[in-house]
């Protein structure tokens, strides 16, 4: 096939009713869709699926014999509808920007395999620090920080005081921060 004929071609397919039909209407619908819907991509989804309606064979021979101000408003009523349709679907499945995604996982480092190996690696230190305090300091920790008991608890479950019991955490956190940092 010759340029001629390629151009030919090319300008043939511009020259149907659909064709004119789209470069009429296309850019206002674009604008109507774009206010309902937030991404550019989407609206141009949309565009094409309203053209794609037009292009049934019922609906094509109805609207290319309407006059063009009732053309654009046939056009408009099945691009309201499918923005609705659109935005029932968004709802259903919460869709959210690549954007804001990308930017949450980077934000909570927390999730971050090298992160979890630290915090893992940190545990890990921590408890062979806690096996090395004395047996008492180590019951009076667990009941505060495990079993999340207040100083008071833990004086009736050992039989102590509540304030022995807090000179007992006090010192007990004492020798770990000094045992952790060495």
């Amino acid at each position: 096939m010759d340029g001629a004929e390629s151009a030919s071609g090319g300008s043939a397919c511009d020259d149907s009713p659909l064709a004119r039909l789209y470069q009429k209407h296309a850019l206002s619908l674009m604008f109507y869709v774009r206010r309902h819907v937030s991404s550019y991509e989407d609206a141009e989804d949309i565009v094409l699926e309203v053209f794609l309606a037009a292009l049934d064979q019922k609906n094509l021979v109805t609207l290319l014999n309407l006059d063009e101000l009732r053309q654009l408003v046939w056009l408009r009523g099945v691009a309201s509808h499918k923005c609705i349709d659109y935005q029932r679907r968004a709802s259903r499945r919460g869709t959210m920007p690549l954007e804001e995604v990308d930017e949450l996982l980077f934000s909570d480092e927390r999730h971050s395999p090298e992160h979890l190996a630290l915090r893992h690696e940190e545990k890990t230190l921590l408890h062979k620090c806690l096996h090395q305090l004395p047996e008492h300091y180590q019951t009076v920790l667990q009941l505060r920080f495990t079993e999340g008991l207040r100083s008071a608890e833990i004086a009736r479950r050992i039989n102590k005081s509540d304030g022995a019991v807090r000179i007992l955490l006090s010192r007990a956190l004492n020798i770990l921060r000094d045992i952790y940092i060495r």
